[in-house]
């Protein structure tokens, strides 16, 4: 089935919340986000539900660890997407510039402190502004499909959420294929010096909402 354009945002925006710290907001929302993805495609919507279920299943605080032990602590599951791409090095805070002016042309402000980066911040971006937001996922679908490739060989439950974003993104081409083998084989390039005024990967922000 092809995606309509109203059903690549939704399932953007499922994503970004998914993506989010478990907190209360998001728990509370479980049942409206079941039936949101259950309106979806069956390859967006059905990778949804394990982490669906797992969220309604588990106990608050159990979540919340899990999380941050996944998400904070392993750059292989780094949320920040220029990190794949550029590592700590001085490229890596002139990416960061321009989705913040990219946001901010659309009309679009960040919360202080906030990362720009990050694929729940990306993913509502998106869902927003699918032109711009769905080019800006594009160009770092290597990224993407390397945290998706570690999250399922540590069995997390989050892998879900990256295998639905997948299936919203054209078919991977060749080049495509050829950097995501070089980036899980070499990671991403070294440190650079000088970068105390950007952010180091584990650092986790306010996300837009409040969501955390």
């Amino acid at each position: 089935m092809k995606l309509t354009d109203s059903m690549r945002s939704g399932a953007w925006q499922v994503q970004s919340l998914l993506l989010a710290y478990p907190d209360e907001r998001l728990l509370d929302s479980l049942s409206l986000l079941c039936r949101t993805a259950a309106a979806l495609p069956e390859p967006v919507g059905a990778p949804l539900r394990s982490l669906l279920d797992h969220l309604e299943r588990g106990a608050p605080l159990a979540l919340a660890t899990e999380y941050v032990d996944t998400f904070d602590h392993r750059k292989r599951f780094s949320p920040y997407l220029t990190w794949f791409l550029y590592g700590d090095t001085r490229k890596r805070g002139m990416a960061l510039l321009r989705f913040k002016q990219l946001y901010r042309a659309s009309g679009m402000e960040l919360d202080d402190g906030e990362l720009s980066d990050h694929l729940a911040v990306v993913l509502e971006f998106a869902a927003a502004h699918p032109e711009p937001g769905g080019q800006l996922l594009c160009e770092h679908r290597a990224g993407i499909e390397v945290m998706r490739k570690a999250l399922r060989e540590a069995g997390s439950p989050w892998t879900g959420v990256l295998d639905s974003l997948s299936a919203t993104l054209p078919p991977l081409r060749g080049e495509e294929s050829t950097a995501i083998a070089r980036l899980i084989a070499e990671g991403p390039p070294g440190e650079d010096v000088g970068l105390e005024p950007f952010a180091p990967p584990t650092y986790m922000p306010q996300m837009i909402g409040g969501r955390r």
